[in-house]
This record gives C-alpha cells, structure tokens and sequence, in this order.
C-alpha cells in the first residue's frame, strides 16, 4: 500500500474504497470483502445512508479498527455549528467507532465555516483524527485554508482522466492539502474501460485500462477511492502496486484531459446548487433572506 502523509503527521492510504450508491443492507456485505481483498480506506458519508453497514464490517473484519482509515462527511442540511456538532457524534454512533479517521464538509454550501468550526472542535477532543472538505473549489479552498485554526488535510473532488485537476491540485499542493479523487472512473463516461489510449498503455504492463487510470492518479499524487460491487473487480482495482508508469505514459495520460467544466455533479449550475441546498433550507428553517 502507499500513503499520503496527512499535514498533521496522520497516515492516509492512497487506495480505497468507495461506497456511494450502494444499498444500506447490501454495504456491510461489500465493505467486508473489500477488507478481505487487502483495502483499508473506506469512504461513506452521512447523505450516502450506509455509515451503519460500514461499521459494521470493521467490527465483524479481523483487521483491527486502527489498521482501518475511516472517512465519512457532513451533509448540507448539518452545515451550521450545532447541526454539525451533533451529526459528527450521530456518524460516530452509526458507525460503532470511538473516533472518525477523516470527517469532510461534501459541499460548500450554507454556514459551512460554522460547520468547519465544529469539527475543528471535534478534532480537538479527540473524535476525529483529521479534518478537510470535499468539493471546494480553489476560491474556497483557500479561503478555508488561510482562515481556519486546524486547516483542511485533504480536498476529495471530482478527478479522473478527462478532468485531472491539474491547477486546482497546485492549489492543494501549495496548502499542504492532499488531493482525494471521487469518480476516478469517470462513471464510466467515454468507455472509460475499452479507451484505445489507456488499453495501449495498460498492455505494456500486462493491465487494464481502469488499473492504469488509478496507477496514474496515484503517481501524480492522487488519492483515489474506486467503487465496486463485485468482488473480481475490487481485486483487480487493488491490483495496482506492482508496476509503474514510466514518463512518457504519464505524459499520455496527462493528454486525456480535456479542459471541460465537471463532467458528473457540477457546482457552478444553479439548477445543481438549488437541490442541494433544498434540504439545508428546510432543516434550518431559513425564510425572508435569512442565511446565518
């Protein structure tokens, strides 16, 4: 395994597991085999409703809790202090575990410095080993970054081949933020898995396409948490720690960015910022123009 050395000295896998979109009473299932494959970063969140399923196969696993990288992440509707003081012991009780490895804001929306502001408070008692923010933007990131009393380890966006988030990445390198990809595979967009120029590259390594993208992320200091459910799979995207892209592949791959605007969940579309927001409106009961 590689790990990216959090700014506060904590250890983080560079390799994990994903579980968004999959169902609560099938997560513990999935979770507990891809422990047995060899993964110990798994990656939930409140909004994805299986916090409960990821628990549980920590506790049943045979791999002790701290050889386990847990990261889970405060939903819109939690963003204000108190929201989201009480939604980081709600994860905790879900989960079964007496601290969170990794707690991030997902979104940058409503009171999140309020919200920030309670896991730096968490941070310090102890329930959470480290603290950062999922899709923030450079804009905000800094503003975060610069401002915050426990600045953000790590920044999870939107990264695969046709978006690389090369600039936004010198940003988080500058910060001393680490750079967490989600959608690594793009969702499967541009046939990611039959793409003429990952199959070329992969062949010389006896690999496959998806095995040279997270290879890639990884070598250009990438965090990259794949999902999926069948186990095959699972062993194959684990599959990544005996080769290495030489320059000119780096180079190729690199070329696959297209420059387009997030191709999966884009945050600069009022139409995207509108449902997102829908549930912080109405948890916190806003009304007249009302924010904080």
């Amino acid at each position: 395994m590689l790990y990216q050395t959090l700014n506060n000295g904590v250890e983080m896998p560079m390799l994990g597991y994903g579980v968004f979109q999959t169902p609560p009473d099938q997560t513990e299932r999935y979770v507990n085999e891809a422990l047995e494959v060899g993964y110990r970063l798994i990656d939930t969140a409140q909004a994805y409703g299986n916090e409960e399923g990821v628990g549980a196969a920590v506790r049943a696993s045979s791999v002790p809790r701290e050889d386990v990288f847990i990261t889970s992440k405060i939903w819109v509707s939690n963003m204000t202090y108190e929201r989201a003081t009480a939604s980081i012991d709600e994860s905790l009780r879900k989960l079964g575990t007496d601290y969170i490895d990794l707690m991030l804001l997902h979104q940058a929306m409503g009171d999140y410095p309020g919200a920030y502001r309670a896991m730096e408070d968490a941070y310090k008692a102890g329930k959470l080993r480290a603290i950062g923010v999922s899709n923030f933007y450079p804009e905000r990131l800094i503003d975060v970054a610069l401002l915050a009393e426990v600045p953000p380890a790590v920044n999870q966006v939107e990264t695969h081949p046709f978006r690389q988030q090369d600039e936004a990445h010198e940003v988080m390198a500058e910060l001393g933020v680490v750079h967490e990809a989600w959608a690594p595979f793009a969702e499967g967009q541009n046939n990611i898995f039959a793409n003429p120029v990952l199959t070329e590259i992969g062949e010389k390594y006896g690999k496959k396409p998806g095995q040279v993208v997270l290879r890639a992320l990884m070598q250009k200091d990438v965090v990259v948490i794949p999902k999926s459910t069948r186990r095959p799979r699972m062993e194959e995207n684990f599959d990544v720690f005996d080769f290495e892209l030489n320059a000119k592949d780096m180079e190729v791959f690199s070329a696959l960015d297209d420059g387009s605007l997030p191709r999966i969940f884009d945050h600069y579309d009022p139409k995207t910022v509108m449902w997102l927001l829908r549930d912080y409106v109405k948890n916190n009961q806003l009304a007249g123009g009302t924010l904080y």
